[in-house]
């Protein structure tokens, strides 16, 4: 992260997830306000990669983590959850079609990346409901539990956690306090993540593509500092206190999400999607 800029790598995140809607059909993950908070100028650009066959997998993996996360919340709620936080929000537009009355969202991130996305709102006139609020926080810096307390997050009463796209650019002892912290909490907390698996298991063409995308990540000021081999991860948060966990591996995510598809979309083999309570 370059110090007060907003992420680079959130607009590109932005900028996959409409494409999606533009140019995959069907959509694997329906977002209306997907290229409207983009604004006409970026969204102008979605069709120069869109077929890159590397951007293909990126979008896909995008699109059905945000679309699993949101799962997994409704599953929340149906449990009686009515807090949502939303850690390294960066132009995420659930809090804008959230369909509970009662859910109060949370948008945790980086200050100079939140604050772009304000902007982003007012100057297409997309309203920000009553039921969220927005706590600017530093994740290398500081814990997301002051951020969250200013922002009226009551600690007493479970939540939901979403953090996509975001644990690769942190150091792993970030990644763990976060994780501790969120189970520690309540124990009726639950946390849905994505992350990046280590170098050395992948093969030769997995190698290539994660290059090519740490090389640009790095370019953008937002290297790679977090990878997690499925076990070891497991094992760690066992430890900490989640007896649920789902992980899904690239084969199950296309197996649910991207099924008898005519253009061939899907993720790739190493995308992992992991999903974790107490009870």
């Amino acid at each position: 992260m370059i110090e007060g800029q907003p992420s680079m790598t959130a607009r590109r995140v932005a900028m996959r997830r409409a494409a999606h809607q533009l140019f995959d059909h069907p959509r694997v993950f329906e977002d209306p306000l997907a290229v409207r908070i983009l604004g006409p100028e970026i969204a102008a650009m979605l069709g120069v990669e869109a077929e890159n066959e590397l951007e293909r997998r990126l979008r896909a993996f995008m699109v059905a983590r945000s679309r699993y996360a949101e799962e997994q919340l409704a599953g929340a709620v149906s449990r009686g959850v009515m807090q949502y936080v939303v850690l390294g929000a960066g132009l995420d537009t659930f809090a804008y079609r959230n369909p509970y009355a009662d859910l109060l969202v949370f948008e945790i991130d980086y200050p100079a990346t939140q604050g772009w996305k304000r902007q982003r709102l007012e100057v297409e006139a997309i309203p920000i409901p009553g039921n969220l609020r927005f706590a600017p926080v530093d994740f290398d810096k500081q814990t997301f539990e002051q951020g969250l307390a200013d922002a009226g997050f009551a600690a007493a009463e479970p939540a939901f956690f979403s953090w996509l796209g975001v644990t690769p650019y942190l150091n792993p002892e970030t990644v763990f306090s976060t994780l501790r912290l969120i189970v520690a909490m309540n124990a009726a907390h639950g946390v849905v993540f994505d992350y990046a698996v280590p170098r050395s298991s992948l093969n030769a063409f997995e190698q290539g593509a994660l290059d090519a995308i740490l090389k640009r990540v790095a370019a953008a000021g937002e290297p790679f500092r977090g990878f997690f081999a499925p076990e070891e991860l497991a094992q760690e948060m066992k430890a900490m206190g989640y007896a649920r966990i789902e992980d899904l591996d690239g084969e199950e995510i296309n197996r649910r999400y991207f099924a008898n598809r005519a253009d061939g979309l899907v993720v790739g083999r190493t995308a992992h999607l992991l999903c974790a309570r107490r009870a």
